[in-house]
């Protein structure tokens, strides 16, 4: 499988005014992000993620090993042309409109004025601020302002796509969108790059991660590889009858000689909120007109293919 990152033994020391070694942010990381894929870049804070997405953009030089990113050096125009990037925080100006900041963001990527407009509509429908495309950004909610810093990292229909605590600021709802986007962007080819403190999210959308700390890896690998437990195994079927019960686990005592532990399924929280509030919303006929996100769409036609 093509790898769209590569990282083999990067290394990147911070020195001091007389070039003495200060900061060892980086040391000896090797991993590969195959292209098509989710994959996730975890660490407590002072880890060397932020270093290493710097490096991956080409705002950084490490002092030792190789890093290729889709393909060529990350200092290459073309490559930094085919990605999308959303910082921790999304640098807004307050006084522009979502329309006018993908505008902004659309002269910077030199995109035709047609296909802009065509491409900032789509992503303004997805992101669901259609309706608030006129108001200034300054009076967004935090949830509402990385809709936006979304849509900007996805405006030139990047190959490789770098999230940075992606669901910050979004209640649930705009959580769940997001996530069902990141997947939706990997079918479509797309290579994503997360980071998050948000573990649930991460399980949700990564299929390989990699988990930093002071600077090395420690573990990486598929979730499945890095969190199946080999030395238990859980049976699933619909609650018996007292006595068949008392059967099954009367054969499994003597046949395993142990009693196996007995609970329900529990259903996460996430989809059990969003069930309720759907339910609701399709109830309250005296819902007020949106002033927030309202829901989004599918993903914007023109990162399909």
């Amino acid at each position: 499988m093509t790898a769209a990152i590569q990282a083999e033994h990067l290394a990147k020391t911070f020195r001091d005014f007389w070039q003495r070694p200060r900061v060892r942010a980086v040391q000896d990381v090797t991993f590969e992000v195959p292209a098509g894929q989710v994959f996730g870049l975890l660490g407590p804070n002072g880890s060397g993620k932020s270093t290493i997405i710097k490096m991956i953009l080409g705002l950084l030089f490490p002092t030792a090993g190789r890093l290729t990113v889709l393909g060529a050096s990350p200092r290459a125009t073309r490559v930094k042309e085919r990605i999308g990037y959303l910082p921790e925080e999304s640098y807004l100006y307050p006084h522009l409109t979502p329309q006018e900041t993908l505008a902004f963001y659309a002269r910077l990527f030199r995109l035709p004025g047609a296909v802009a407009r065509e491409r900032i509509g789509q992503l303004l429908d997805m992101i669901g601020l259609t309706h608030a495309r006129h108001r200034p950004v300054g009076e967004f909610s935090k949830g509402m302002a990385r809709r936006i810093g979304l849509a900007q990292a996805l405006l030139n229909d990047p190959d490789l796509i770098i999230l940075d605590e992606p669901t910050a600021g979004l209640d649930p709802q705009g959580t769940r969108q997001v996530k069902d986007l990141i997947l939706a962007l990997a079918a479509r080819g797309k290579t994503v790059l997360l980071t998050s403190h948000l573990l649930a999210d991460v399980e949700d959308v990564c299929g390989q991660v990699a988990i930093l700390f002071n600077g090395r890896i420690l573990a990486q690998g598929t979730l499945d590889s890095l969190l199946a437990r080999q030395d238990q195994t859980t049976l699933t079927f619909p609650t018996p009858a007292p006595a068949t019960l008392a059967q099954v686990l009367a054969a499994a005592r003597e046949t395993l000689g142990a009693v196996p532990e007995l609970a329900h399924p529990r259903q996460a929280l996430e989809p059990f909120f969003l069930d309720v509030v759907r339910r609701a919303a399709g109830t309250d006929s005296a819902a007020a007109a949106p002033t927030g996100a309202t829901p989004a769409a599918p993903l914007a036609p023109f990162l399909r293919g």
